[in-house]
């Protein structure tokens, strides 16, 4: 009996905080044309570059699992949360190479300015193929990847808008009200402490 072939992945973290239709398109298009066995959304416990997130994260795991793991070939892992602290992509790739043949890793073009900042880049850059995740006719700096795809998103939505407006037209309605829960006593608390 020869060796099991292990499943191949594409690896989509982040704060997804909260996620949005964004997210969920690139998770459409990714399970669409990448090819892979399953697509596996890392929700990070802390993003390693932030101090602090909006909704805790058994909240934004929560978030993605009702967004995403119906979805055919989709899975969201709570690998990070449970270890309770930031985790560096590269160590999180390395858990799952253990069980699965870890393909593609799947960025925002946002984070292209920052990646050879990122803990052992140099490794990652050999080990995945990246996948860049963009709007429309924006342009962006590849040159550091050593292989790369790109999937082009319609939704121009970020969290960051979502948290700093506060407008939920982007977040689905299965875990909007919830989006907007947080983001109600999050604007009470910092009221609180400005009195």
């Amino acid at each position: 009996m020869g060796k099991k072939r292990q499943e191949s992945i594409a690896i989509f973290g982040g704060s997804f905080d909260p996620p949005h239709k964004g997210h969920q398109q690139i998770v459409e298009k990714a399970v669409a044309t990448l090819d892979i066995d399953r697509l596996l959304i890392v929700p990070a416990y802390l993003n390693p570059f932030k101090q602090s997130s909006l909704a805790p994260a058994k909240l934004r795991l929560q978030w993605c699992q009702t967004l995403f793991d119906p979805l055919e070939k989709v899975s969201v892992s709570d690998y990070e949360i449970l270890q309770g602290k930031s985790m560096y992509t590269a160590d999180t790739v390395k858990h799952f190479q253990k069980m699965y043949d870890v393909k593609y890793l799947i960025i925002g073009s946002d984070n292209l300015e920052s990646l050879t900042k990122w803990h052992q880049y140099e490794w990652l850059n050999q080990q995945v193929i990246w996948v860049v995740a963009t709007r429309k006719n924006s342009s962006f700096d590849t040159s550091m990847l050593r292989k790369w795809v790109k999937i082009e998103l319609d939704e121009a939505i970020s969290s960051t808008h979502i948290r700093s407006t506060q407008q939920l037209d982007g977040v689905d309605e299965k875990i909007v009200d919830s989006v907007k829960q947080v983001l109600i006593q999050k604007s009470q608390q910092t009221k609180d402490r400005n009195r």
